[in-house]
């Protein structure tokens, strides 16, 4: 069997290692820093706990397979996986409430109808139908199989839009499709508020990416209990199990090659750790900027897929006071001047969003394990915003710059008042983090936070393919094909492990 050196100690490096140890490797994870788990890390403090990542799960079948094909344990003996119901309360800019049940198409078109009128939820479940059949078109190629040929990806598989005559100039993009077949502007913000908060801007994302709220309503919204968190600790856990060694503050400064193949890594301390296969997990444009990877053969190496995408700024809130009861685990308060939110978003024209321009995202988890005591509550906000950069510039914003992360998390407590009423006045403390933050811990360029792989837009979407032009190299995790998100990290070292394998790159 193969010594097996991976580089970071991400989500999808944590699933490839798993399933190589199974497979009989001897598997090795360098990472830079302390702890494993990537973007899922965790803030503690004084008896309040939250995520610093993601905080819910989908298609939590990625991470039941990984624990079925690595020992005899599943998933749910080892974290507990409750479905979030609602699945998500939206409230808009014109005083209207909406909640979604968790899985349920009847409850669904129930709840639109009665939030938007009659024939609301039914336009809704239409346009769900096509995107369930851009998913049975793509799902294998796009998520399920190693990446190959992409000429069948760069065509927008949303069916049937040609044909009806809705759009003349081109493929459509999500916007068009959402204001083309939903007609009411809150529906079409529900529908764009999903490629929003994967940092997509729905103005020029494809059709395709219907099938995100599509995932939702059909494999439910899943919440572990402890936290996203336990998660990782259950995935590192099984990766020990089966004889994973993992070497923390260690930092990967190079690849070792020896005739034309990978053949370990080189180590910031000047130690080298030698090894038959390379498994690269860290942000992939870091490994690059950084000379870890061999970029200086440019025209050897594949695009590397979007780049300079939009980060996450979050704010902690330690509330006083008990969490009412059947209050919404996720809240998503819309931007009321939509075209503002976006420019900043995708543009950042200006320092700072005017009024009325962000959308927030509300995180109330009933979950004991995150508060002192029923009498508070712990409460995340999070919001979609531009990339840092120092001083700036096109599209991204300097998160360090004195005072601007302050104004701004005051920006997101203000508006989530509409979701948590009396919200500011229950506030014990708070903790801001923004992608200058996620930069410095992940190494994700300007604290980028990659959007998942989807068909359409020519391939500018799509992901550098797992295995590299380099023998012996291969990429897993969110920079990386299928892209970003739980499930695509899951899905990626799948796809490895197989390869590695001798097989053709399945992650089922």
């Amino acid at each position: 069997m193969a010594r097996i050196a991976v580089i970071g100690a991400g989500m999808g490096a944590l699933a490839a290692a798993a399933r190589l140890a199974a497979g009989g490797h001897r598997v090795v994870v360098h990472e830079r820093s302390a702890t494993y788990g990537g973007g899922v890390g965790r803030l503690e403090e004084g008896g309040f706990a939250f995520d610093t990542g993601p905080n819910l799960l989908l298609l939590p079948a990625v991470y039941r397979d990984l624990f079925v094909k690595t020992g005899r344990e599943g998933l749910e003996a080892a974290v507990g996986l409750v479905q979030a119901d609602p699945a998500a309360r939206h409230v808009f800019a014109d005083g209207t409430d909406l909640a979604l049940p968790n899985a349920s198409r009847s409850g669904v078109i129930e709840a639109l109808d009665a939030a938007f009128g009659a024939g609301s939820g039914e336009r809704w479940s239409e346009l769900l139908v096509r995107a369930r059949q851009a998913w049975e078109i793509t799902r294998r190629p796009l998520l399920e199989e190693a990446l190959g040929d992409t000429s069948a990806l760069v065509r927008d598989p949303y069916p049937a839009t040609a044909r009806r005559g809705l759009f003349r100039r081109g493929a459509p993009s999500l916007a068009r499709v959402a204001a083309a077949e939903l007609g009411d502007p809150r529906a079409a913000a529900l529908l764009e508020s999903h490629a929003l908060a994967h940092g997509l801007d729905p103005r020029t994302a494809p059709a395709s990416a219907a099938v995100l709220p599509y995932l939702e309503q059909t494999f439910g919204v899943w919440y572990v209990l402890g936290g996203m968190r336990a998660l990782a600790d259950a995935v590192y856990e099984r990766c020990l199990a089966r004889g994973v060694e993992f070497r923390f503050g260690c930092a990967v400064t190079g690849l070792l090659e020896k005739d034309g193949r990978a053949a370990g890594v080189e180590l910031a301390d000047g130690g080298r750790s030698e090894a038959d296969l390379v498994v690269a997990g860290a942000p992939l444009p870091a490994l690059y900027q950084e000379q870890v990877l061999p970029w200086d053969r440019q025209d050897d190496w594949p695009d590397l897929g979007p780049h300079g995408e939009p980060g996450r700024f979050t704010v902690h809130l330690a509330l006083r006071g008990a969490r009412p009861a059947g209050t919404a685990h996720r809240t998503v308060v819309h931007a009321a001047d939509r075209e503002a939110a976006l420019e900043w978003v995708f543009a950042a024209r200006t320092g700072e969003p005017g009024a009325g321009a962000v959308t927030v995202t509300v995180l109330r988890p009933d979950d004991p394990a995150l508060r002192p005591d029923d009498g508070h509550e712990a409460v995340t906000l999070t919001a979609t915003v531009p990339r840092h950069a120092a001083n700036g510039g096109a599209g991204a914003v300097d998160w360090d710059a004195p005072g601007t992360a302050e104004r701004f998390a005051g920006r997101l407590a203000a508006v989530a008042e509409a979701a948590v009423p009396g919200l500011r006045e229950r506030e014990l403390w708070r903790r801001v983090r923004t992608p200058a933050d996620t930069r410095r811990e992940t190494g994700a360029p300007g604290g980028s936070v990659p959007a998942p792989a989807l068909a359409g837009a020519g391939g500018a979407l799509l992901r550098a393919a797992n295995r590299s032009p380099v023998p012996g190299l291969y990429f897993v995790g969110g920079w990386t094909h299928p892209g970003g998100g739980l499930p695509h990290a899951g899905m990626s070292g799948a796809i490895v492990a197989d390869l590695i394998a001798g097989g053709p790159g399945g992650s089922r």
